[in-house]
């Protein structure tokens, strides 16, 4: 028997090449970010007898990166929230019962026009600070939870609508075929439609969290110890010297680039793979 010779199929590598090129563009992005972040620190006048901006920047860092956490813990509590209510929101807005379908598309429409700011401030000043329960039990409601809350609703209204849009993308033939084959719409619903709205529904729902994520910082208003609070407290605590605003700031937002960026390149490639 002739051995066959291998071959490495190039099809096979392709998957590879799109994440490659993504780390490549990220690590560039990674190492202009923290460049511009240091030469910016570095190049503030110092003060006489003060720490430079830049060595102030390295001493507040780790308070920083602390709030940082908790911008991304509130991300995807708020994710979470909105994405188990959206979808129930948005298979609600597609009922066959009036009653049911007429209140879920009023509150959609109601979530996603409203400014997220005003959303912010009725969720904080309208929850109380804590919550009894039956036995005497008290239930604590942190600032961080209550804005939380308050960003997990305007997401919730859209992902409701990217339910709706994705199960009305779906060809109407299919439910016929179903109703043929006597399946009952909750069953073609189930294991028919919302499968294929998976992956429609998933570049939209990536970039609702990037923005999400993005919109944290807000929490600051009400002194919530995230990146943006930190950082001020940080300033505050260095004398509240004007050389420190612009690192300080421009750090912030290296932070979150470096973060959001990748899920702006994932998001791009899923919607050319999922392109409909």
């Amino acid at each position: 028997m002739t051995a066959r010779p291998f071959v490495i199929n190039r099809e096979s590598l392709s998957p590879l090449r799109p994440l490659a090129w993504i780390s490549w563009r990220y690590g560039a992005c990674l190492f202009v970010a923290l460049v511009v972040s240091v030469a910016s620190a570095w190049a503030q006048p110092r003060a006489v007898g003060q720490p430079s901006a830049l060595e102030t920047l390295g001493i507040w860092l780790p308070f920083i990166l602390k709030g940082f956490a908790l911008n991304l813990a509130m991300s995807f509590l708020a994710m979470a929230i909105a994405t188990v209510l959206g979808v129930c929101l948005g298979l609600m807005q597609i009922s066959m019962i009036g009653l049911v379908r007429t209140p879920s598309r009023f509150i959609t429409h109601l979530l996603r026009n409203s400014p997220w700011l005003v959303i912010l401030f009725a969720i904080m000043f309208l929850l109380p600070m804590e919550l009894r329960l039956l036995g005497g039990f008290r239930l604590l409601l942190p600032d961080w939870f209550k804005a939380t809350v308050a960003f997990a609703l305007p997401v919730m209204g859209n992902i409701s609508e990217i339910v709706r849009g994705a199960v009305h993308s779906i060809p109407t033939g299919q439910w016929d075929s179903a109703e043929g084959l006597a399946f009952t719409r909750g069953q073609t619903l189930r294991l028919i439609i919302l499968p294929q709205c998976v992956k429609r529904a998933i570049p939209p729902w990536m970039n609702w969290y990037a923005l999400l994520t993005l919109s944290t910082p807000m929490a600051s208003i009400f002194s919530v110890h995230e990146a943006v609070s930190n950082a001020q407290a940080g300033m505050e605590a260095a004398g509240a010297r004007p050389d420190l605003l612009f690192p300080f700031y421009l750090f912030l937002l290296c932070l979150f680039f470096v973060y959001i960026y990748p899920i702006a390149l994932w998001t791009r490639k899923l919607e050319r793979k999922y392109a409909v």
